[in-house]
């Protein structure tokens, strides 16, 4: 079963013979496959109406288990993004409804954000519905590949997290 990355790895072969581009197999195919999922992706959140960044906000918080609350900086670090940046989605957030700033009682400079009932709400079903989505990919192929995927790409992925 042929895909646009054998069209373009036949092209190279032709058009440079002496360079090795075998890298493009695997690599072209996970960028290729990451843009088609991130598509997927913001239609499953449109859907609840989140963007891709409001959905990482509260899945942060969601993940967190109650009472659901961070602060800014665990979740600049569970979101990678920049304090600036957190600032501003927290703001539109609250705005929303789907998160609350509370006073941070061990630091009283800071605050923490806290996941409203309407913000658990709307992001549990977002991520059914991404689930949904995600196991009819993975139906691709069998589960001990799935296992083994899942291996391999954290091999891939864990010197960009360490850095």
């Amino acid at each position: 079963m042929a895909d646009e990355v054998d069209l373009i790895l036949a092209a190279w072969a032709r058009e440079l013979p002496d360079v090795d581009v075998t890298p493009l197999g695997s690599l072209s195919r996970i960028s290729r496959l990451a843009k088609h999922l991130d598509r997927a992706r913001r239609d499953a959140f449109a859907a609840h109406e989140l963007e891709v960044w409001e959905f990482d906000v509260l899945a942060a918080l969601r993940r967190q288990g109650r009472p659901y609350v961070l602060s800014p900086g665990e979740l600049i670090r569970a979101t990678l993004s920049t304090s600036g940046t957190m600032t501003n989605r927290v703001n539109r957030l609250e705005a929303r409804g789907l998160v609350i700033r509370q006073p941070n009682h061990d630091d009283r400079r800071g605050v923490l954000v806290k996941l409203t009932d309407e913000g658990r709400d709307r992001v549990q079903q977002a991520l059914a519905d991404l689930l949904a989505y995600e196991r009819k990919v993975l139906a691709a192929i069998e589960p001990e590949e799935r296992e083994e995927l899942a291996v391999l790409l954290r091999r891939l992925l864990a010197p960009f997290e360490r850095a």
